[in-house]
């Protein structure tokens, strides 16, 4: 699943290429990807139809544009799954394989497209709760590149948890955007093993933490975003590259960059966690 770097790469670009611009017309492909949408495909075609789309904003790994005019405040919202895009295409550019939803707008231009290959994703327009979030999005935190993020807030809830660090780190109503990918980096840059006890993590620990997260993120969204296939690209289609400066995800094997041991890579979650060996002990009951 695309994480927060990813998201954010299409957030900027849906900024530049969509926001401002006036709905015309709404063709949805396939049904399932407004299966959130609770009129129906027939009901969000129209709630659009005529409507102006806001500034692109995200939380965590979601995005919404806030809609207008309208009866009450609302937003388009991407509920985005793991093979989900938001591509910006010429009218007579040909439809995407797994084109789901298509909106076109009143000054002619360029399309917006939600392609999804597994229709994991999906698009609706929902009510905004007065914090300004989509009501069922107000669970999820904030997260570390926002800057209302409270690190300390973060730190006593961190210890609170009593579950492993990863665990924590993926938990997205404790810090939101963080997923496999650079939860695994962040935490080979701290040198923490991702099974170390939350309740552990001292004020110093978690800020370098919060540092290295916030520092492989920023990275990442210099280079476009990570990119292991076709699927996770901006609204161009272009593919980050990020993948080519990865020190531990996707690394089993290889050495260690910063001792040379390989790093390693175990079972997590029904997925993997990568990690060095000697940079990142794991931890002993009583030893940290």
């Amino acid at each position: 699943m695309p994480e927060l770097p990813e998201v954010e790469v299409v957030r900027r670009g849906l900024e530049r290429w969509v926001c401002g611009r006036t709905v015309e017309h709404v063709q949805v492909v396939h049904l399932r990807a407004v299966r959130r949408h609770q009129g129906g495909p027939v009901d969000f075609a129209s709630r659009l139809a005529g409507r102006t789309l806001g500034a692109a904003q995200r939380r965590g790994k979601y995005l919404w544009l806030a809609l207008d005019p309208g009866d009450g405040d609302e937003a388009l919202v991407g509920h985005l799954g793991m093979s989900w895009q938001l591509l910006v295409q010429p009218e007579q550019a040909p439809d995407e394989t797994h084109l789901r939803v298509r909106l076109t707008f009143t000054d002619g231009g360029r399309e917006l497209r939600f392609v999804d290959q597994r229709t994991f994703g999906g698009l609706a327009v929902e009510p905004l709760a007065a914090s300004g979030v989509p009501a069922a999005l107000e669970h999820i935190a904030r997260d570390p590149l926002d800057p209302l993020f409270d690190d300390v807030v973060f730190g006593q809830a961190l210890r609170r948890r009593r579950t492993g660090l990863k665990r924590a780190l993926l938990d997205q109503s404790l810090i939101s955007g963080v997923g496999n990918i650079y939860a695994d980096e962040a935490l080979w840059r701290a040198r923490l093993h991702y099974a170390r006890a939350t309740e552990t993590m001292t004020r110093p620990a978690t800020a370098r933490l919060l540092a290295d997260v916030r520092a492989v993120m920023a990275e990442a969204l210099a280079q476009g975003g990570t990119s292991f296939d076709s699927l996770y690209v901006n609204v161009n289609g272009e593919s980050g590259y990020f993948d080519r400066s990865l020190d531990a995800y996707g690394q089993a094997g290889q050495p260690c960059a910063r001792c040379g041991t390989p790093i390693r890579r175990d079972p997590f979650m029904n997925r993997s966690s990568f990690s060095c060996p000697r940079c990142q002990p794991r931890p002993r009951a009583g030893h940290w």
